[in-house]
């Protein structure tokens, strides 16, 4: 799994909720977490240039390779970069084109309380504390993978969880001026 912070590196590590998954994730049992931060544009240039994907901070494997990838949505401005970082990593924005098990995306933070404006780029949004479902959705993930289930028959069995939106299986409406209906 990988935490993937959409903000630069030096805002990224000082975030105490990315601290707090990371260090549950790797404390349990054949969980291995690692972070991701988004480049600055020169770094940015020099990766697209190179043709490098974007990489976790501790392996250096490229985020496509992780079986899920765990944003947090600090702000409205983060969404651009949560797209830009996808698009570094190969992995397609939209959640219904990616019809594998893998890469899951996944959000969590502030902004997801009104995640819709971006509920079509995540598989799953966690809403609430973390480190109160994450735990629980690894285990049902590892439980899937284990047995060879599919994407789909994955998120069904994690939208049962308290605390987890799975976009797909929702019908938004919106009224004339924008708002949901």
């Amino acid at each position: 799994m990988s935490t993937c912070f959409p903000e630069l590196y030096e805002i990224g590590m000082s975030h105490l909720g990315s601290k707090i998954l990371y260090g549950l994730l790797n404390a349990m049992d054949g969980v291995w977490c690692e972070r991701v931060y988004a480049p600055y544009t020169d770094m940015e240039q020099q990766m697209r240039q190179r043709g490098v994907p974007l990489y976790a901070l501790e392996s250096g494997d490229a985020l496509s390779d992780f079986d899920i990838l765990g944003f947090t949505l600090q702000y409205e401005l983060n969404y651009t970069a949560v797209l830009n970082m996808l698009d570094m990593a190969g992995v397609p924005f939209y959640a219904r084109q990616r019809t594998s098990l893998t890469p899951l995306v996944v959000a969590g933070g502030p902004c997801v309380y009104n995640c819709e404006p971006v509920a079509d780029f995540f598989d799953i949004v966690i809403i609430g504390e973390g480190e109160e479902v994450l735990p629980e959705l690894v285990q049902l993930y590892r439980e899937a993978r284990d047995t060879g289930a599919s994407k789909l028959e994955f998120l069904r069995r994690a939208a049962q969880i308290q605390g987890l939106y799975v976009p797909q299986f929702y019908d938004v409406s919106y009224n004339a001026d924008g708002t949901v209906a």
